[in-house]
């Protein structure tokens, strides 16, 4: 039986990765890729790159087709452009990536150690409002927040 961990590792051995520092220069070559965050809705009001659209995991599939009410227009016209798929850890980035690819778009990357990582770097955050944000507020902010239910019960001795 897999696990999230598996999964995640088969979606990374059929996807491209790129660190934070990749896509910085990137950016400040004025390369424009599409920077797609898969996180849900209020995990990107709080801190999130300027210029990326939020389209969740779960909803992604629709998101990228015409026709639908998540349809993004952006991502549904840009099968041929690069998009960098985005999450805070880069394991969703890495699963919606590979789906990406499965349904036909030709060049997708994901960033591996997600927003985190690229917060570590000391790159650029925004929050919702527009207002940036400092790696500290993005520390707080993108902590783990597991409750003591959340955890791997443990075993009698």
């Amino acid at each position: 039986m897999l696990n999230y961990d598996d999964l995640v590792a088969e979606a990374s051995s059929r996807v491209k990765e790129i660190m934070p520092w990749d896509l910085h220069l990137w950016l400040e070559s004025g390369k424009m890729p599409i920077l797609l965050d898969v996180r849900e809705p209020a995990e990107f009001e709080q801190i999130h790159i300027a210029g990326s659209i939020n389209l969740p995991r779960g909803v992604l599939e629709q998101g990228c087709e015409w026709n639908y009410d998540e349809t993004v227009p952006e991502l549904a016209a840009g099968r041929h452009r690069l998009v960098v798929v985005i999450c805070r850890s880069g394991k969703r980035s890495a699963l919606a990536a590979d789906v990406l690819l499965r349904l036909g778009f030709t060049d997708v990357v994901s960033l591996k150690t997600g927003i985190r990582g690229w917060n570590d770097c000391e790159h650029p955050l925004i929050n919702v409002a527009g207002e940036a944000l400092d790696a500290d507020a993005g520390d707080a902010l993108l902590a783990p927040r597991l409750r003591p239910e959340q955890k791997f019960p443990s075993r009698p001795h």
